[in-house]
This record gives C-alpha cells, sequence and structure tokens, in this order.
C-alpha cells in the first residue's frame, strides 16, 4: 500500500460527506468507479465489518488503513 497521506486522500474521496467516515453506500460506489466491480450494498458492508473494530457499522481512517495493510 502507499503511504498514509496517499491513503488519507483515498479516504477523503471516498467519504463524500465529509464526516470522516465510509459507509457502506459510499464504499460501494468508490469500488465501482474504480473499475468493473459489481459490488452489492451487502457484499460492501460485509467488507467494512470485517474491519469495523467497533461495530459502528462504517469505516474510520483507522480502520482503513488497518484494511489496506491487511
Amino acid at each position: 500500500m502507499a503511504d498514509i497521506e496517499e491513503a488519507r486522500r483515498q479516504f477523503d474521496r471516498i467519504d463524500e460527506d465529509g464526516d470522516g467516515f465510509i459507509t457502506p453506500a459510499e464504499f460501494k460506489t468508490a469500488l465501482a468507479q474504480g473499475g468493473d466491480w459489481n459490488v452489492t450494498e451487502s457484499v460492501a458492508e460485509a467488507i467494512i465489518a470485517s474491519r469495523d473494530a467497533d461495530g459502528d457499522k462504517r469505516m474510520s481512517f483507522d480502520e482503513f488503513w488497518a484494511y489496506l495493510n491487511k
């Protein structure tokens, strides 16, 4: 993975509403824009849940960083 500054830029791009979290809907949109990914919202929810340390059903930057570095 790229450095943390690049990860922050990616996170901010995905976080469409700028609230500091990536929701499943935002993650789904980002994956779809990235290429030929046909991801359902339930798949996006599962991906986020796999790294959702605090169980709030959204991804903070720290959780995103952990996801990128799994």
